[in-house]
């Protein structure tokens, strides 16, 4: 792990990716993407697994393509799920190469999403398969990601993380499907990761008509005219720039650094909130040894700002 200074002038170019793909060596990739990152100045996380690779990096564009360049030679790996975005300030602190069990945690072993996944739908023609009656729409994504922005129709698992989504399939999505009498279902997470490997999941649970958003809520929210989209409300990412809306603009949405989950600005009117220490949803939960700390985190972070500094306390949430 590196920390790393990137001016902010140019803009910083953002890049999302992932691809299901077997990785042989998970360790030799790792340094190797590491010591390219270093080379470049790039933040961010990248998560390199026998499954895959997937996390978000901001650079310069040079620098971006050249780890993205490095990425594509790899076997299996010509084709990746990207996507750009451009932000006047790092959005990111360090960078972080880790070597995981999996690209994202399920806890299901024996998926194979590269060769079991269910059908792309592309965020053109997902309007119309959302808006099929017959057609079980499911958020894969957690609980505070569902709160502040969701498809018209869409079930709410309300899970509190990715490895829940199994066990509220079979105890509840299952018996949904029934009870819907739905003759498929259709899947979406924030760039396309989650529900890609859910439908590989739902696959090996017996489901066969599944169907997921290729490129996530980020690629329908860059893609569908905001008159024409069912998309309500904003979209949580995980980087400094906390929530996005159509066009990828910048959502209402700060972070709360007690609890890192979004806070819109009528939480922030809360006589709990507390700006770099606490919210209304974790207040009750931090001791006054706690807040004592996460305001003097806090306001070493604004004197780092003032300075035109990163406070290396800080780390993003992946």
């Amino acid at each position: 792990m590196t920390d790393l200074h990137i001016p902010a002038d140019p803009p910083v170019r953002v890049a999302a990716l992932y691809r299901f793909a077997p990785v042989a060596d998970p360790p030799a990739v790792r340094q190797t993407l590491q010591d390219a990152c270093d080379a470049g100045q790039v933040r961010g996380t990248l998560l390199v697994a026998p499954e895959g690779i997937n996390g978000t990096i901001a650079g310069s564009a040079d620098s971006i393509e050249a780890v993205l360049s490095i990425i594509r030679a790899m076997p299996g790996f010509q084709t990746l799920e990207l996507k750009y975005a451009w932000t006047d300030a790092p959005p990111f602190h360090r960078m972080k190469v880790r070597v995981k069990a999996e690209i994202v945690t399920m806890g299901q072993p024996g998926l194979d999403a590269a060769r079991d996944a269910g059908l792309y739908v592309s965020p053109v023609d997902w309007n119309a398969l959302i808006a099929d009656p017959e057609t079980l729409v499911i958020d894969t994504r957690n609980a505070y990601e569902g709160e502040i922005g969701a498809f018209e129709r869409a079930v709410q698992p309300n899970t509190e993380s990715f490895r829940d989504f199994p066990e509220w399939f079979r105890s509840e999505g299952r018996a949904l499907l029934a009870e819907t009498g739905a003759r498929r279902v259709a899947m979406y997470c924030t760039g396309g990761i989650r529900c890609e490997k859910s439908t590989a999941f739902l696959k090996a649970e017996g489901i066969e008509n599944v169907h997921h958003l290729e490129g996530g809520i980020l690629r329908y929210l860059e893609t569908v005219d905001e008159k024409d989209s069912l998309w309500r409300g904003e979209c949580f990412v995980f980087d400094e720039r906390v929530s996005v809306g159509h066009g990828l603009r910048l959502g209402p949405h700060t972070l709360c650094r007690g609890c890192r989950l979004p806070v819109d600005e009528a939480g922030r009117t809360s006589p709990h909130y507390v700006e770099g220490v606490c919210c209304a949803r974790c207040h009750d939960a931090r001791d006054e040894e706690q807040r004592a700390r996460y305001t003097e985190r806090h306001h070493q972070m604004e004197i780092a700002r003032r300075r035109g500094k990163v406070h290396i306390g800080v780390a993003a949430k992946s």
